[in-house]
């Protein structure tokens, strides 16, 4: 269960906790743990990162250790309300994003942008000044696509604490910023946040699907015809193998319900 304000709900999809949450609650989370200067770290989950989590169990214990596992996907969302979380809205990483730089904004927090390239990197910045105009940017990198060395990487943390970040967004792609973020919670006195496509979409690089497109589950078509060669894998393996597991899932569950009223009775 995550740590968060009040009291919180969970449900595990193909073994992954997932939190119910809102983008005003995960908002007032990441407030308080910036306050509290808790170093944490929270990840925007779609199908594409349950799947990596599901046949990863490294990876799936990043995940069950971030302080918020958002439902970013629809098929999380409709996952969480088969569970029993009846009105779980989507929590999307982009939005999410958006709705921290909006808070950082009035709260006057410092973020910090780390991944994309140098290009997105200025168009990203440009972009959110002009819809945010107080947004304080403490800092900007861009590391290279290759596996950092323990010296680069120690580099890089200690130019984010320099620059007084309160909160820093990652936009380094599943899993790769998960993995990222899980290695600085204790060394990096911030709030992590994995964004990933964000900083493509925010920066302009790349266009995002039309809101009816993501209201009824369909972005990763969009995407996919956007990039059919590097994501056919992703979207079409992926999809079929997390709705035959979850399915499953439904069923053991629908099974447990009719079963329990028998065991409390008794």
């Amino acid at each position: 269960m995550s740590m968060g304000l009040g009291s919180s709900e969970s449900r595990y999809i193909l073994s992954i906790r997932v939190d119910s949450t809102t983008y005003q609650d995960a908002c007032d989370r990441i407030s308080l743990w910036v306050h509290t200067k808790r170093s944490c770290y929270i990840i925007a989950a779609n199908v594409h990162v349950v799947m990596t989590a599901y046949w990863n169990r490294a990876y799936r214990r990043v995940l069950n250790h971030a302080a918020l596992v958002t439902p970013d996907g629809m098929p999380l969302v409709w996952g969480l309300r088969r569970l029993g979380i009846a009105r779980q809205p989507r929590v999307y990483g982009p939005d999410l994003m958006l709705a921290w730089c909006d808070r950082a904004t009035q709260e006057q927090l410092p973020i910090y942008l780390y991944g994309g390239t140098d290009a997105m990197l200025q168009c990203l910045v440009q972009n959110l000044q002009q819809q945010f105009p107080d947004l304080i940017i403490a800092g900007t990198h861009a590391p290279p696509f290759r596996p950092l060395t323990s010296a680069e990487e120690a580099a890089d943390i200690k130019h984010i604490h320099e620059s007084g970040a309160a909160v820093v967004f990652v936009g380094l792609g599943c899993p790769k910023q998960e993995e990222w973020m899980a290695r600085q919670q204790g060394k990096l006195n911030a709030v992590m946040m994995g964004v990933g496509a964000a900083f493509s979409f925010h920066s302009g690089e790349v266009s995002q699907a039309p809101r009816w497109m993501m209201a009824w589950g369909l972005e990763w078509v969009y995407r996919l015809c956007q990039e059919p060669r590097r994501l056919w894998r992703r979207y079409v393996l992926n999809n079929t193998a997390f709705l035959l597991l979850f399915g499953l899932q439904l069923m053991n569950h629908a099974m447990r319900s009719i079963l329990r009223p028998e065991h409390s009775s008794s």
